[in-house]
């Protein structure tokens, strides 16, 4: 690492941009920083940039919702290291999660779309390699029961052997979108047929009130 200032914020706890009112020391607003207290906060998001730039799209994706480059570093740290039987048991530990991946009651489709991810790159770190075909199924049934008919539509359309993760996990995002303004739709229908027929019989209601003409 040439710069030591990207060093130096990789292993140290990021900076706290603070200011002191009424006695207490408060995070400062950001409108009220100073121009060295931009260029701390510049130099822990380049820091960050660096660390993950120098990972591949693959890992990276895995490791995305770190906000401190010694938070990433640190688990970078505890990803790669340890000694063979350690390794081996960390394998057997990750074959088993792979295994028993299913939807938790009540996950959103996109946390269980990342955690789905995560434990991918934790496999592919550790030397685990499954096909593209058996990731993909493995994703796809484990999706919720509501899911059952896309998740049949999609392995009757799709070659699963040949499409990678995110792009499977592009297709599920696609139905997810799909299905959500279907639903608005149904829900856009119903109330103007609720409207018309309230309409309706408002109008029959007023003419009937009429006195009739003889």
């Amino acid at each position: 690492m040439k710069d030591f200032k990207i060093w130096k914020c990789i292993i140290k706890d990021p900076v706290r941009i603070t200011t002191t009112v009424a006695g207490q020391v408060v995070d400062k607003k950001i409108e009220n920083y100073t121009d060295e207290d931009f260029e701390k906060v510049e130099e822990q998001e380049k820091a960050l940039a660096t660390l993950t730039m120098a990972l591949s799209p693959d890992i990276a994706q895995g490791f995305r919702e770190y906000t401190s480059a010694k938070a990433l570093w640190e688990d970078l740290i505890e990803v790669y290291e340890g000694n063979e039987d350690m390794w081996e048991i960390r394998q057997d530990l990750l074959r088993q999660r792979f295994n028993m991946f299913n939807y938790v009651p009540g996950e959103t489709l996109e946390a269980q779309l990342q955690r789905f991810t995560s434990l991918n790159t934790e496999m592919t770190v550790a030397g685990i390699f499954y096909t593209k075909s058996e990731i993909n199924k493995k994703l796809l049934n484990a999706l919720p029961k509501s899911w059952d008919m896309n998740v049949a539509v999609i392995k009757k359309t799709k070659d699963l052997s040949r499409l990678t993760l995110a792009e499977v996990m592009a297709v599920i995002k696609a139905c997810d979108i799909d299905d959500k303004e279907r639903e608005i739709n149904h829900v856009n229908s119903y109330s103007a047929a609720n409207l018309s027929i309230s309409t309706n019989n408002a109008l029959s209601s007023f003419f009937l009130s009429l006195p009739s003409a003889g």
